[in-house]
């Protein structure tokens, strides 16, 4: 007589205790084991090692807090029980593997999340051959879904997310991720999580997610110390002899991004049609930045002019120079901060010639609401970084004047 072998099915539930968390718990870990073969996943849940009984799988204790979490943990194991009678009823057969991404609702003909989000990246591509959007910001969505995969491995035993898996505590536990064990700096979080909130959004406006896993999260950009050249410095840069020619043609356009305020990326794809004549009867470079696509609307001073006359027909399909890559640019910019003794001190880069052009003109009289449009701002906010910057230095001056009324101040005690 045939006998038919019987399907083996265990859950056990344990603690990750080299993932201690913030507030000095442990995750709870779900183990399912079909037939001799493991898989394991996060139960989401987590616990202090003391209120833990290793022989058991449950918390110590009959607490609210206790009996909440055990709670969870038999609906858990409740719900694998009756995945598991259900494949094997529907398909005969079940492995630990498939247990696990059925409960986790990652059935291969299922969206997920992370199924999501590579359709969104797909879309993006297509908006990038087509002009629309730039390729620096497909990156950054490439590079974040790599830190979601890496971390969603590390942190849960998951290889996907559904949606449903989408909660605050993982929105924070993911930031904790990228701050603690990647070393991420937090201006570079903050904009992961700007990427990461986008196809959230567009993930709700499709009925996909139910809620905003992002409404608790907080967190705010950093403002860093933006590094400029004082107008003595700026003067001393113009008037630096350069031997060689690209030397000389470097040193012009970052003077020219000092006095238009253009970045690299746009000078680099800067054209004769750029320059138009305005309504005053002046020359003004009209251009949409690369990075926001905001208009910046700047008027050619004279040592813009004289900068364009210069390399006038030396640049090929209608560009209005020559511009070396990047790492030429800012590797002889390096070797120029070497040698003017005042700038030794300042990581010189094309964005220092940006910040030039905001802090120095600002210091001459234009008003900001000027200065924001001239830049190419979307947010006047980012534009008052460079004011912050003018009252810093307003300070560290009054500061340096104060000394010199030492001795009128001393007269004026001893004379009370």
């Amino acid at each position: 007589m045939e006998t038919t072998k019987r399907s083996t099915f265990k859950v056990l539930f344990y603690l990750k205790k080299n993932a201690l968390k913030k507030n000095g718990n442990v995750p709870i870990m779900c183990r399912i084991t079909v037939n001799g073969k493991q898989s394991a996943f996060s139960a989401k849940l987590d616990v202090s090692t003391s209120n833990w009984d290793l022989k058991y799988g449950r918390v110590l204790g009959k607490s609210k807090e206790a009996q909440i979490l055990n709670t969870k943990l038999d609906k858990i194991r409740l719900d694998l029980e009756q995945y598991h009678t259900k494949l094997l009823k529907n398909e005969g057969t079940v492995n630990s593997t498939k247990l696990k991404n059925t409960y986790l609702g990652l059935s291969s003909g299922e969206l997920t999340f992370f199924k999501f989000f590579d359709q969104y990246i797909d879309d993006f591509q297509k908006k990038v051959d087509n002009g629309i959007r730039q390729y620096n910001t497909l990156t950054k969505y490439k590079v974040l879904l790599g830190h979601l995969r890496a971390f969603t491995i590390k942190k849960y035993g998951y290889s996907d997310l559904s949606f449903n898996d989408l909660t605050y505590d993982l929105v924070q536990d993911f930031d904790y991720y990228l701050r603690d064990d990647k070393g991420i700096q937090h201006n570079s979080i903050w904009l992961y999580m700007i990427g990461f909130t986008t196809v959230c959004r567009l993930a709700i406006s499709r009925k996909h997610l139910s809620f905003n896993p992002f409404s608790e999260y907080k967190n705010t950009k950093e403002d860093k110390d933006r590094g400029y050249l004082l107008r003595s410095e700026l003067e001393e840069v113009i008037s630096y002899e350069c031997k060689r020619r690209i030397d000389k043609l470097i040193k012009d356009l970052f003077v020219f991004s000092c006095f238009t305020g253009l970045s690299y990326s746009d000078i680099k794809r800067l054209e004769h049609s750029h320059i138009q004549q305005f309504f005053d009867g002046n020359l003004w470079i009209i251009i949409r930045r690369k990075k926001t696509t905001t208009s910046s609307n700047v008027m050619l001073l004279d040592m813009a002019k004289m900068i364009i006359e210069k390399y006038a027909g030396l640049a090929r399909n209608g560009k209005l120079f020559p511009v070396p890559c990047n790492r030429v640019c800012n590797d002889f910019l390096f070797r120029l901060s070497q040698a003017i003794p005042s700038l030794n001190k300042k990581k010189i880069t094309f964005h220092v010639a940006r910040h030039t052009f905001g802090t120095l003109f600002l210091s001459e009289g234009i008003p900001l609401e000027s200065l924001s449009k001239m830049m190419g701002h979307k947010n006047i906010a980012t534009t008052q970084i460079y004011a912050k910057v003018l009252n810093e230095k307003v300070g560290k001056d009054m500061q340096k004047v104060a000394n010199k009324f030492k001795t009128m101040e001393n007269s004026f005690v001893t004379n009370l």
